[in-house]
């Protein structure tokens, strides 16, 4: 349906920008019920709302009249979260308003104070800003509310969750009783109403959507990963889909130096956007993003809210969010007014269930599936290359010239090769990276004794021997870490670790022999390909895995033995749960006296066997010893 009609000046406005059909929050504002009263508002994300807002004030602003007359005080304020989202709206009530000869001031935080005041005393219709600066031009007497006919709080979800609510109360304040109050927020939790019902009369209720429903125009996808390869996942979901514009969202400061840093490794045109960042920087970057010199913006949840970027097509969560609404906020950075959009969600296995806990608050619909391997980026860049609109576009004559001299001097097959090489030459390399798992069905609860039961019964349909599980020779592979005895190895910390290292599960594991300097264990023949290549990334000089040359039962590497391997640093397993270090004195273990170093070293008392995983229940099972003896000395 066309837009309802609101003023001639904002009409015009709308048709020059090409607004033909309003958005449902749009058309909400306008309906006579709504004219010049309180608004309480919730619509998704990305659905228009700065211009409704706009075109809501403008009963009150303008009335009958097509233009306003000389700037004095401010007659309206809009108060938004964060800079980027303030930039934005100040940006849109100028082409909004232009034609009815406003004069839109901005004042947020970073940006030239002394610019700011300079803008208010010359006198400006509407003022667009941030809490904390507002209040600041408040006390310091440069904003005068005097004249104030409206109050916009926009994302006031956002600004309470972020502290602002005792600015927000003091602005208030500090306006006319009779002003209107517009409050518009994606969410309505207990405290909006709360601040709605305190400052707000009679106000009319306008909700587009159900509490927090997802966009209808967004490909939600989830990607299950290893947990060391989530920056190579990033790569390749980069390049598997190539849009023109595209956000990562990270927890900390620090995650988006480093993975900003990455991507401009690896080629791609990216920037930034974090707490750290002077405006004027996180303005560039936004600024970058929108005229297609940057492709690619890394940032914190500082970008989540409210920044609309035309030609963003992909979202992808670097780290999970912490709750159901930040997902659908960092989501509904695309899919906006109406376009497509992708959002990803990188699961590293260790953080699925918190994923689908998210995925189920948020009521989305989810595809699964692994990381874009680089075979299917580069069938992908195959069939871009093949459709690209250059071999659509009309040909010059000077185009022509230089098609027949290529042609006279090379053959067609060596035209193609040098073009294939050429477009191939701009774009990064994809990641080799692993499938972390198939899909698995939500697992159902199940009471204790049906756990029991299936316990027992697996233990004896496996078996167990003094070798491990009843597996043929054929159908395990040996590999071997280099902590043992002397690094204080012990399976409650070993398993974890080679569990994490090589992206296999406990089931997965055979027999575990520790002896003096290094530690044999099995795994799954089918999977050993996969652990060995996941291990190659992950080793370090403290400690290495590497496959076994020699199978089970040869005697282990004693002290003095010719002939043998160097032994390893000592190794201090994870922090909390592995053996103590051999560092200083102070921290490391107990040195032996004078008197037990003359005896010489002791003998190798052979490798000590672990039958399986299913064997080790606890820290019970492993009772410290009172004259302190290690703890991998004892037998389970």
């Amino acid at each position: 349906m066309p837009f309802p009609k609101s003023n001639p000046s904002l009409d015009r406005a709308l048709a020059d920008k090409g607004y033909n059909d309003p958005t449902p929050v749009q058309a909400a504002v306008l309906q006579p019920e709504a004219v010049d009263r309180d608004l309480l508002v919730s619509a998704q994300t990305g659905s228009g709302k700065t211009v409704a807002y706009g075109l809501a004030m403008a009963s009150t602003l303008l009335g009958d009249a097509e233009r306003f007359e000389a700037p004095r005080e401010p007659l309206a304020l809009i108060i938004a979260p964060t800079r980027e989202l303030a930039l934005q709206v100040n940006r849109e009530l100028i082409w909004l308003y232009g034609p009815a000869g406003a004069r839109v001031a901005s004042c947020v935080g970073g940006m030239d104070v002394r610019r700011e005041q300079r803008a208010l005393a010359d006198g400006c219709h509407i003022v667009v800003g941030t809490p904390g600066r507002l209040r600041d031009h408040l006390e310091r007497g440069r904003l005068d509310t005097s004249k104030m006919r409206v109050v916009v709080l926009d994302e006031a979800d956002e600004m309470l969750d972020l502290g602002f609510r005792e600015d927000l109360e003091f602005i208030l304040d500090a306006t006319p009783e009779e002003r209107r109050t517009l409050l518009f927020s994606a969410t309505l939790p207990k405290n909006i109403v709360a601040l709605a019902r305190r400052y707000q009369r009679d106000a009319h209720r306008i909700d587009t959507l159900v509490e927090n429903e997802p966009h209808g125009d967004i490909d939600y996808r989830a990607l299950r990963i290893a947990p060391n390869e989530v920056e190579h996942a990033v790569v390749n979901v980069l390049r598997f889909y190539e849009s023109r514009g595209a956000m990562v969202f990270c927890h900390t400061r620090e995650a988006v130096r480093h993975l900003h840093a990455s991507l401009i490794e690896r080629g791609f045109a990216a920037v930034a956007i974090s707490g750290e960042l002077t405006q004027n920087e996180r303005s560039n970057a936004l600024q970058s993003l929108r005229d297609g010199r940057a492709r690619v913006c890394v940032a914190t949840d500082v970008a989540a809210r409210g920044i609309d970027l035309p030609d963003l097509g992909l979202v992808i969560h670097f780290d999970l969010p912490n709750d159901h609404e930040t997902l659908l906020h960092r989501s509904g950075r695309t899919g906006r007014a109406g376009r497509k959009g992708t959002c990803v969600m990188l699961v590293p296995y260790t953080r699925r269930r918190k994923a689908e806990r998210l995925i189920d608050m948020a009521r989305v619909d989810v595809t699964w599936a692994g990381a874009p391997t680089a075979d299917e980026i580069r069938l992908r860049d195959r069939e871009r290359l093949m459709q690209d609109p250059i071999f659509a576009e009309e040909a010059t004559d000077e185009d022509m010239g230089m098609a027949r001299a290529l042609l006279a001097e090379r053959s067609a097959e060596e035209i193609a090769n040098a073009l294939v090489k050429f477009h191939r030459a701009r774009l990064p390399a994809p990641e080799e990276i692993v499938d972390a798992g198939t899909d698995r069905e939500p697992r159902q609860r199940k009471d204790k004794r049906e756990r029991t039961e299936e316990r027992t019964r697996g233990f004896k349909d496996r078996g167990a021997s003094e070798g491990g599980f009843e597996r043929s020779s054929e159908d395990m592979v040996w590999f071997r870490m280099s902590v043992g005895r002397r690094n204080n190895a012990d399976p409650r910390w070993l398993l974890p670790i080679i569990c994490r290292l090589g992206h296999v599960t406990k089931k997965e594991i055979g027999s575990i022999k520790i002896f003096d300097r290094e530690t044999k264990f099995e795994i799954v023949k089918s999977q050993a390909a996969k652990f060995a290549s996941a291990v190659r990334k992950t080793n370090d000089e403290d400690m290495r895995i590497e496959p076994a040359d020699a199978g089970p039962g040869k005697p282990g590497y004693g002290k003095g033995e010719p002939g043998k391997p160097r032994d390893a640093k000592p190794w201090g397993g994870p922090k909390g749960n592995g053996p103590k270090s051999s560092g200083p004195k102070s921290h490391g273990p107990k040195e032996r006296s004078a008197h037990s170093a003359r005896k010489g070293p002791p003998a190798d008392k052979g490798p000590q066997d672990f039958k399986g995983p299913k064997d080790f229940k606890g820290p019970k099972d492993f009772k410290k010893s009172k004259d302190k003896k290690r703890s991998s000395d004892k037998r389970p």
